[in-house]
């Protein structure tokens, strides 16, 4: 592993850990095994540390939900496609999950510009922005539909990381919870 690599993955654990005010650049630089100039060579502030941890989970988010959904697959297959994605993802990474949402809902997501924001998400917003003008979604905002779309998958996660399901349990728990959603969200009109 190299050494970004490294002062990523340890970042992130204390992060998750000990929050970001609690976790000092020299702790960081200490368990990833670098010095801290090393550290403050790739990132010139713990803030762009941060954020470049945050930027980094996240397009590897975005990139496991763009393998799955194929342009060929009719529209419903495909947001589904996205859910289930999003809810395993979510499941095998834990820590990168909870990193996420910590970020989101912290200061530091005032940091990345708005372009960067769109892009990070341009795969979710292009899907239920297409999804809503063929009439297949409810005619809200599209910004609406994406929170409503991720607050089912949190809720999915935060359910299946507190109660110990068989893996065909939490498979049909998915589906379940996914065809409320697009009961919710569908098109009635």
């Amino acid at each position: 592993m190299d050494k970004q690599t490294q002062i990523l993955a340890t970042a992130l654990k204390l992060f998750v850990r000990f929050g970001f005010h609690g976790t000092p650049t020299a702790r960081i630089a200490e368990e990833a095994g670098v010095a801290n100039g090393t550290l403050f060579h790739y990132y010139k502030t713990k803030d762009e540390l941060v954020v470049g941890l945050y930027n980094s989970i996240r397009d590897e988010f975005s990139a496991a939900i763009a393998k799955t959904i194929h342009a060929d697959d009719f529209m419903a297959v495909r947001f589904k496609k996205m859910f289930v994605t999003s809810v395993h993802w979510a499941l095998d990474n834990r820590d990168k999950y909870f990193y996420l949402q910590q970020f989101q809902l912290s200061p530091h997501v005032h940091q990345i510009p708005p372009e960067k924001l769109k892009e990070q998400i341009s795969i979710q917003s292009q899907l239920i922005t297409d999804a809503i003008h063929k009439r297949l979604l409810i005619q809200q905002p599209p910004e609406l539909v994406l929170n409503l779309y991720n607050g089912q998958v949190m809720a999915v996660y935060q359910y299946l990381t507190s109660f110990e399901l068989e893996e065909d349990e939490q498979r049909r728990l998915i589906h379940s919870v996914y065809e409320l959603m697009w009961e919710m969200l569908k098109y009635n009109g």
